[in-house]
């Protein structure tokens, strides 16, 4: 059986000449959406995709119809692989019940592998670069070093407690003590006056 699936990224976009062409190539039924391919959920290929069966061919006008990018576009043909299902793509001519169809994918899987390598390299450059700068990766402190200092100064006034220096700069007290002892530790490392406080028992 043919089953073809078309799709468009808006709702002001018309359909009509993806399904004219998979009715040309002998599609039996044809999935129609209309939603951006950049969304994982996309109700109407889950659909087609559970309706295939073996021996199946799933058709579509353009290989930007079916996935949101070449890993992902290999993982679906895959899949269809897998379950002995064929693929087409009418404008790109890609047939992979043929030889040089499977071949081409090979090709695709080899380049998805690539690209996700470069970019995972890409990665490791640049965390390597941030440190060499002094920088770490992650998620930004959630005090910056001129607040906890300024959060160290507060806590000299014997009437303050860490529960209203934290709700001062919107953060709990945990936050607060893990920042105030990081900054802390760099000025250890550097030899320079830590922040650190004798509190009392509401301050710790």
């Amino acid at each position: 059986m043919l089953i073809g699936y078309a799709r468009v990224s808006t709702q002001e976009q018309n359909l009509q000449m993806q399904v004219d062409a998979l009715e040309k190539s002998g599609c039996e039924q044809i999935f129609q959406e209309k939603i951006t391919g950049k969304f994982r959920e996309r109700p109407e290929l889950s659909q087609c995709l559970r309706m295939l069966r073996k021996g199946d061919v799933l058709i579509v006008w353009k290989l930007d119809r079916l996935a949101r990018s070449l890993k992902n576009l290999v993982e679906i043909v895959q899949d269809l692989h897998d379950r002995e299902i064929g693929f087409k793509s009418l404008t790109e001519s890609i047939d992979t019940t043929s030889s040089g169809g499977r071949l081409v994918f090979h090709i695709f899987g080899a380049l998805a592998e690539f690209e996700h390598d470069l970019i995972r390299e890409r990665t490791k450059a640049g965390l390597v670069a941030a440190r060499a700068r002094g920088r770490k990766g992650g998620r930004k402190p959630s005090m910056s070093d001129a607040d906890v200092r300024k959060a160290a100064a507060m806590l000299l006034e014997p009437t303050m407690t860490k529960t209203e220096v934290a709700a001062h700069f919107g953060v709990t007290r945990t936050t607060l003590n893990a920042s105030l002892q990081r900054i802390d530790s760099a000025s250890q490392a550097t030899g320079t006056i830590n922040t650190s406080t004798e509190p009392t028992d509401d301050k710790r």
